[in-house]
């Protein structure tokens, strides 16, 4: 492997809370296009194989990757891979996490090694809708890769009885199967959605994306069904899709992390991702 550069990189932002970045630079190299990559819900920058596989991704296609902690996904600057913020968690909305890429977006593109014509964002699952929302409206954004991405946000909201429950307390938990944490969700997060679901509808965004965008998805993932990748094909006719057979959700990997070499399934991901940016960075 030819040497990378690593950084870790703290953007301060007045009132808002701050967002934690690390950059990993293929070393010596100038005009490098810019790929930054989304966790999903429930996820950092940190979780399982996302650092390894993205460095992976730096040296393989020559690109300035960037990863980082969506400002209120419950993490801090002290304790970046630990919910330790869960009053932030709570307070979390699509448009924040929208506001946050931006803000990431804006710092990196102006960095002297990268190149701001080829802007890149990779996201897996919410991270996944994420990065095509802001494909489609940012004008910087070259192309897209959404992993396990979700089509959909507001079918991923509480429905029935547990939605007038939420309205009733404002609150609402869910379980972190790993750490067993009660995570809350507070009702400001359907209002925040309701009041901006134009802006935040993955479809419309899909159906109108003009750029490169690659589709990875495993074809035994429950959490996010081989069906809503299917669905954004649909929508973007010019898009790769990339059935990985076998896949969960996670590509196998899982958090922490230890292995030395990745799964067979997540170094496809990385595969597919660095053939895709070599093919659209030439």
């Amino acid at each position: 492997m030819r040497l990378l550069t690593k950084k870790t990189i703290l953007l301060q932002r007045g009132d808002d809370k701050p967002i934690l970045c690390d950059a990993t630079i293929p070393t010596g190299e100038v005009d490098l296009p810019l790929v930054i990559f989304c966790h999903g819900y429930k996820g950092f920058k940190d979780w399982g194989a996302w650092e390894q596989m993205m460095d992976i991704v730096a040296e393989a296609s020559r690109c300035y990757v960037v990863r980082f902690n969506f400002s209120k996904n419950g993490t801090t600057v002290e304790n970046p891979t630990e919910f330790v913020d869960l009053e932030a968690f709570g307070q979390n909305t699509y448009t924040q996490e929208q506001k946050d890429l931006s803000c990431v977006i804006d710092y990196f593109k102006s960095k002297r090694k990268v190149n701001a014509a080829k802007i890149f964002l990779v996201g897996h699952s919410r991270g996944g809708g994420a990065v095509l929302l802001q494909g489609y409206f940012n004008k910087d954004i070259y192309g897209v890769v959404t992993l396990a991405g979700v089509s959909d946000y507001r079918k991923r909201f509480p429905h029935g009885e547990r939605f007038v429950q939420w309205k009733d307390k404002g609150v609402f938990y869910v379980e972190n199967a790993r750490t067993k944490q009660q995570l809350p969700h507070y009702i400001s997060f359907w209002n925040d959605y309701e009041q901006n679901e134009e802006q935040l509808n993955v479809q419309y965004a899909a159906q109108h994306l003009r750029k490169p965008v690659l589709i990875v998805q495993g074809t035994a993932d429950v959490a996010v069904p081989q069906k809503e990748g299917e669905l954004l094909k649909q929508w973007m006719p010019q898009a790769e899709l990339c059935l990985i057979e076998g896949a969960d959700h996670v590509f196998g990997t899982k958090h922490p992390f230890e292995d030395v070499e990745l799964p067979a399934h997540a170094k496809e991901v990385v595969e597919v991702i660095s053939a895709f940016l070599k093919k659209n960075t030439k």
